[in-house]
């Protein structure tokens, strides 16, 4: 009954949020594939066989699947609907002319990669107008980054930092919210930094050597996180005019991308615990929780999920955009593309390290959501 309960609240909301991040993605294939030209066979919502759809006047079929994970564009000439690279019995058909100027391989790399780059490109901008958009019609919630207390013994208290202090600035990144601080520190413990504060009128450059906290997760994986150790209460909610808006929208778009990447770098270096990787069923128990916070929570979680749909994409691992980029890099500085037995073998090392983070990242879920404690309680 539980299992259920959680399907029944989160699943509906997390196929909405997906269905809308995966249209978002293909649409940036399919817009830049018809400006260059390129004929667009199908589009499809999901995978596997069609429930139902519809040809438009391009030829195009716009199609719903039956297994609603993903989706991709089908452009003429592909050798199959991921955008698998071109096989030799495609370079070996005969085409006509008139078939050539609209298939995907016959065209230039710079437009091929234009295409293959436009999917990961669509969800940044996707994440730009939403926020922008939050930012204006409802406001942007932030913490200031006022110094309400400092905790006793921690890296604030041994830099002397004190209650109204007013955190303006940190290694020269100026901050404006609270929140900005603490994703600094928190990605950078027992560094030394300097933090520009403002202090009865005046700014002091105060140097701190920012806390270790050590968290041990259920394996044993130890994850450092940095600490300050202050608080701030003081919260206020800003609508901003529209240029405003787009620019605090770009600004945290950025700001979310060179977090998560300073942390898979982290988690690659073994200073931050890879319990962070979740999978499908974690963003389905997020879905669920957001869409209970109100649409503004909704909004916030389509944004930050189309920045990390956008970026992950951009790895470059063959099967994914960024794979096919690397190809097409190497396609235009050797004047030519890559053998067949090399973008082979690529795609299938790249499917096999998809398909592994993917089981890793489900088992996380699982252990998180405390699917796995619950088996283990039945034997034990």
């Amino acid at each position: 009954m539980e299992i259920m309960a959680w399907i029944a609240n989160n699943i509906p909301m997390f196929l909405l949020v997906l269905t809308v991040l995966v249209f978002v993605h293909e649409l940036g294939h399919y817009l830049v594939a018809r400006w260059a030209g390129v004929k667009v066979e199908a589009f499809s919502i999901g995978f596997g066989p069609e429930l139902f759809g519809w040809n438009d006047r391009h030829g195009t079929r716009w199609r719903i699947s039956a297994l609603p994970l993903g989706g991709y564009v089908k452009m003429y000439g592909d050798a199959d609907p991921a955008g698998a690279t071109q096989t030799e019995a495609v370079a070996a058909n005969a085409l006509t002319p008139e078939q050539r100027a609209v298939s995907f391989h016959h065209k230039s790399v710079g437009r091929r990669a234009a295409i293959v780059a436009a999917g990961p490109a669509a969800n940044f901008l996707f994440a730009i107008v939403v926020l922008t958009g939050l930012y204006a019609l409802v406001g942007q919630p932030y913490t200031t980054p006022t110094v309400n207390t400092v905790r006793p013994g921690s890296a604030a208290e041994a830099a002397g930092l004190q209650p109204g202090d007013i955190v303006q600035a940190i290694d020269g990144t100026r901050i404006h919210r609270f929140e900005e601080m603490q994703r600094i520190i928190s990605l950078r413990p027992g560094e030394r930094l300097t933090l520009s504060v403002e202090r009865g009128g005046q700014t002091l450059n105060v140097p701190v050597t920012v806390g270790v906290d050590e968290l041990t997760d259920r394996r044993g994986n130890v994850q450092r996180i940095g600490r300050l150790g202050v608080t701030s209460t003081q919260t206020a909610v800003l609508r901003h005019d529209p240029v405003t808006a787009t620019w605090q929208a770009m600004r945290e778009t950025w700001s979310v991308t060179v977090g998560t990447m300073v942390g898979l770098g982290q988690m690659i270096a073994g200073t931050r615990s890879t319990d962070e990787i979740g999978g499908v069923l974690r963003i389905a128990d997020m879905s669920g929780q957001v869409s209970r916070d109100g649409a503004a929570q909704v909004v916030w979680f389509l944004a930050l999920l189309s920045i990390n749909l956008g970026l992950i994409n951009l790895f470059p691992i063959p099967v994914l955009d960024g794979g096919h980029l690397m190809f097409y890099a190497a396609e235009a500085i050797r004047g030519k593309p890559l053998g067949r037995r090399v973008q082979e073998w690529g795609a299938m090392a790249g499917l096999a390290a998809v398909l592994t983070l993917f089981v890793f990242a489900t088992w996380n879920d699982l252990v998180h959501l405390r699917v796995v404690a619950f088996f283990q309680s039945l034997i034990s």
